[in-house]
């Protein structure tokens, strides 16, 4: 281990050595150049520690090589050279070394019971290694004087003069400093003598000093420790400053308890009450008065026990206060009174929406069935038993509409609401992903709440609201949890009648709440949340409903969100007509009134101008004048399927029905089938499984079944920018093929839609009514459907269904004589009515074939 300084030592230690100076307890004077006839030294490296001249130092040396110096030198040779190591190592090497040091003479040097030996020296002059006379057994090596200059002059008195004044600075900052050594610093005349005393008592690592020793100007080693002194001085001010804040806090936190322990004795000697006892004097009151179940009376009041032990200062005193006042907040038993006034409730959910008639049957359902419970409860004599988690009436509904945007999911709950006199709370669940959000948070968390759902709850102040839970197929998931998870519960009448909110901790009754969720596909709702709840499907409307919406709910609330009258705009039905046609493409009716909204502010610009050119009544030939060119155009059927291989299709979208013109072309080459069109992968089967119904009945469809084995297919389904999927165009794909390759044309005025089987069989598809109120805006007459999609029709208005023609099939066989026009040379028979011996006549193949030029494509929905 290289030698340390050390403080002191035992009595017991065995003393060797000690020179005539300490022995008549003289102090040497120090004299300059005492080293310079000194040359061959051995050297003894210094771990940790860098000696200046004029240095007192004790120094304990336990290594081999160090004992050896000592034995082979004293009392003969008492002079050593000291220097810094760089090195960790037990016995470093001469490039391990500081090539600057100090002559030291050894002035004592006694041995413990342990064989240590502890040195007393006295360092002398600065030196520098020259060359290395011995390695072994221990370092020797030949010196040469390194003088130091001392300035003179007004700069030196003032570094001299601001040395002491911050180092006197220093010695009142640190307490470890004795005041005795700070004073003999301070006495010292020599510049130099006085800068090495002032290094040696400061902190400096071994870099800074060998730095200060390195320099052979004083001006420069003054300067260097002028800043490490500045530096130390800046961090024990600010450590005092530090602890005087801590104190303070401390001493101020005190004076604040012993002078609110005073004035608890001053209030009670004059019969006052503190905070904390008003404060539970109010808890108790207000538990007493929230007429809670016995659990949550029990949690209660074991809470505020506890929060009479609790001082008021605590942080814990407002988590338990906020836990209590928000148990007694909550509507345990305050219900609102409900309207069952069956012709009432008719009347005003007729007067806030149009149509929807399924919705309004089913809440006169629900209105009709609890006032006949209500009226028969005094003739059961059976005593119910509410605990009984069998056999108990469950008083709640859960009711999820499913439809597409704009056709007043939302708004339906507010009219409901209204019509049973109830309150309306809705909470957005879309993008949700904390399971947190329903259930609540555990309160060992700093910050934590109830969820959202008892936070509604708590602010509508009843326990049987129209509750909404919007966009429940829009719930997310992440390591928080799974919040459609936790809604399980929620939306479970055999559940919710003990909701368990982690924050609460007791069990909450849901049951009488109505709960209202709303989606856009059933698809994206997890199977056992759906289970849960009563599906209504709300359809796209039509254009005539949506011309009544617009003349009956639209234009008279944009009249008075407008601030016009009744007789300043007005709409007739062929131009309410004309922007559905042009400027909608939509299921609902949002886009509808954005544009109702843009004639009315023009008007009311107009009047607020004073301009005489103001609309007043909007035609059918003046919509083009204030809306601009249509963004909507219908599809000219002519156009779109005057040649062989263009069938119609129907497709069902978020936004309501359309429809698709799939196209098939033939080309010579290699066996190859290609569908295109951004499709997904059960569209793609359905084209493969109609191509390959179609090889199987070449013979009877007239076309030669060499020709496969020769030629491409490819099958484009426009817009090819936009998603689709589904298995429902099987049938149209089939008959796109069926029209290509026997050379006839697809009637013009045919849309259609079925899934295809491999044997050719027609399987039923949904969305039937949005798609069949898309054929009748493009002007479609007669439609394909699968013969089980035959109940779906009275979904459809029976306006529409007087304009169509409806054609039931079972198979493809059917489709293809429905669909495709007569050809002049081969008639097509179908397989049940063809003579077994006939023959068809072979296709000739080498006709050009094109397609129809396109002059504008609209944006297709995703199918």
């Amino acid at each position: 281990m290289d030698d340390e300084r050390v403080d002191s030592h035992s009595d017991q230690e065995e003393v060797l050595y000690e020179s005539d100076e300490i022995r008549n307890l003289g102090d040497p004077e120090v004299s300059e150049g005492e080293a310079d006839h000194l040359k061959d030294l051995p050297v003894i490296p210094l771990q940790g520690l860098v000696v200046y001249p004029y240095m007192w130092i004790p120094l304990t040396m336990g290594q081999p090589r160090s004992l050896r110096i000592i034995r082979d030198n004293m009392p003969t040779q008492r002079h050593v050279v000291l220097v810094a190591s760089r090195s960790e190592d037990q016995e470093p090497g001469p490039d391990e070394i500081s090539g600057i040091g100090v002559v030291a003479v050894i002035h004592k040097v006694m041995r413990a019971p342990d064989g240590v030996l502890r040195v007393l020296v006295r360092a002398l002059d600065r030196v520098r290694v020259t060359t290395w006379s011995q390695l072994d057994p221990y370092l020797r090596a030949e010196v040469e004087a390194q003088p130091e200059t001392v300035e003179e002059g007004e700069e030196m008195t003032a570094l001299v003069r601001l040395l002491r004044t911050r180092y006197r600075e220093y010695a009142e900052l640190d307490r470890q400093t004795p005041s005795e050594v700070a004073e003999m610093a301070l006495d010292t005349r020599s510049p130099l003598q006085f800068t090495y005393l002032i290094a040696g008592s400061l902190p400096m690592d071994v870099e800074q000093s060998m730095q200060v020793l390195g320099e052979d100007s004083t001006a420069a080693k003054m300067r260097i420790v002028l800043g490490i002194l500045d530096q130390e001085i800046k961090i024990m001010e600010l450590g005092q400053q530090i602890q005087s804040q801590a104190q303070g806090e401390m001493e101020r936190s005190q004076r604040e308890f012993f002078l609110r322990e005073q004035m608890k004795v001053i209030n009670k000697e004059l019969g006052d009450e503190d905070d904390q006892m008003v404060d539970i004097k109010e808890l108790e009151a207000s538990i007493a008065e929230a007429n809670m179940p016995p659990t949550a009376t029990e949690e209660a009041t074991r809470e505020l026990n506890r929060l009479r032990r609790v001082p008021i200062q605590a942080a814990e005193y407002s988590v338990i206060k906020s836990y209590i006042e928000t148990l007694v907040g909550l509507p345990w038993n305050n219900s609102s009174s409900d309207s069952l006034d069956l012709r009432r409730a008719r009347r005003v959910l007729n007067e806030d929406h149009y149509g929807l008639t399924d919705i309004k049957s089913r809440i006169l359902e629900y209105l009709a069935v609890r006032k006949l419970r209500q009226t028969r409860r005094s003739e059961q004599h059976e005593e119910v038993n509410l605990w009984d988690k069998i056999r108990r009436e469950r008083e709640g509904v859960v009711l999820c509409f499913v439809g597409p945007p704009g056709v007043g999911k939302t708004s339906l709950g507010i009219s409901i609401a209204r019509a049973m006199k109830r309150e309306f709370v809705r909470l957005a669940l879309g993008g949700v992903r904390d399971e947190a959000e329903i259930r609540g948070f555990r309160r060992t968390y700093v910050g934590a709440m109830p969820g959202r759902i008892i936070q509604n709850l708590r602010r509508c102040g009843t326990n049987n609201p129209v509750f909404m839970l919007d966009e429940v197929d829009k719930l997310g998931s992440d390591f928080r949890g799974d919040p459609s998870s936790a809604l399980l519960e929620v939306l479970d009448p055999e559940q919710n009648r003990e909701f368990n909110d982690h924050y609460l901790d007791v069990p909450f009754d849901l049951s009488n709440v109505m709960f209202i969720t709303t989606a856009n596909m059933v698809e994206a709702i997890p199977p056992a949340l759906a289970d849960r709840m009563e599906i209504i499907q709300l359809s796209s409307y039509t254009e005539e409903e949506k011309v009544k919406i617009a003349q009956n709910y639209l234009l008279p609330r944009q009249i008075r969100e407008n601030g016009l009258h009744e007789d300043e705009i007005g709409f007739t039905k062929g131009a309410l007509q004309t922007i559905v046609r042009g400027y909608t493409n939509e299921a609902g009716v949002r886009e509808l009134e954005r544009n109702i909204a843009k004639l009315c502010r023009k008007t009311a610009t107009d009047i607020a101008t004073g301009s005489d050119s103001r609309i007043t009544r909007v035609r059918k030939n003046q919509v083009m004048e204030h809306l601009g060119k249509p963004k909507y155009h219908s599809e000219q059927l002519s156009h779109r399927t005057d040649m062989p291989g263009v069938a119609t299709g129907l497709a069902w979208t978020m936004t309501g029905g359309d429809v698709l013109f799939i196209e098939s072309i033939i080309m010579p080459g290699e066996q190859a089938f290609q569908i295109t069109g951004q499709l997904g992968d059960v569209m793609r089967e359905s084209g493969q499984a109609a191509l390959s119904f179609i090889r199987s009945r070449a013979r009877d469809l007239g076309i030669e079944p060499g020709m496969f084995s020769n030629h491409s297919i490819h099958v484009h389904i426009p817009a090819g920018s936009i998603p689709k999927d589904g298995p429902s165009a099987g049938i149209t794909m089939a008959t796109s093929l069926a029209s290509l390759l026997t050379r006839r044309p697809v009637r013009k005025q045919v849309g259609m839609t079925g899934e295809i089987t491999l044997r050719g069989k027609v399987l039923p598809v949904g969305g039937i009514k949005e798609k069949v109120l898309a054929a009748e805006r493009l002007g479609l007459t007669t439609i394909l459907l699968p013969r089980r999609n035959e109940a779906d029709l009275s979904d459809i208005p029976e306006a529409i269904r007087r304009k169509l023609k409806f054609v039931l099939v079972d198979d493809v066989d059917q489709v293809l004589e429905a669909a495709l026009e007569p050809n002049v040379d081969t008639v097509w028979v179908s397989r049940a009515k063809r003579d077994p011996q006939s023959e068809p006549r072979p296709l000739p193949l080498d006709l050009p074939l094109k397609l129809p030029k396109v002059t504008s494509r609209d944006p297709q929905p995703r199918v």
